[in-house]
């Protein structure tokens, strides 16, 4: 069993849906959620996260601040409406200062806040920490 699927046992099969335009970093995180044996759906913009979320439920959210049609700001507001997602875990990932944008983020309801780019460990602690309670 390789590392990062050994790290993210508790959470293995976990539904996570990646909102990210960049296609590299699309194809990062995809490689290390899928390594860790997560299912990962894209949506290249926040309003490709409203249609996913409203078609399918996810255990996780990693999304982008800044993405086209809808910014992840946004996003996190209509996820946070809805019923299911009220609780759930809602992680932005930045490029920016973190000392700018995480209180932004935190008020609006982010879960909590990743810099970019991300670091394999640390993502997969923190979904441990965040999604393991909604894991069934």
């Amino acid at each position: 069993m390789d590392q990062e699927a050994e790290m993210a046992r508790p959470i293995w099969g976990a539904r996570i849906l990646l909102a990210e335009d960049n296609e590299i970093n699309q194809q990062v995180a995809q490689e290390i959620l899928q390594g860790a044996g997560l299912i990962v759906t894209v949506a290249n913009n926040g309003r490709e996260g409203v249609d996913a979320v409203m078609k399918n439920p996810y255990d996780a959210i990693l999304m982008d601040i800044q993405m086209p049609v809808m910014d992840g700001l946004s996003l996190l507001k209509n996820l946070r409406e809805l019923e299911a997602y009220q609780h759930s875990p809602l992680l932005f990932m930045s490029t920016q200062d973190m000392v700018e944008i995480e209180p932004k983020a935190l008020k609006a309801g982010a879960t909590q806040c990743l810099a970019k780019p991300l670091h394999e460990d640390f993502l997969l602690d923190t979904l441990k920490t965040w999604a393991v309670r909604f894991v069934a």
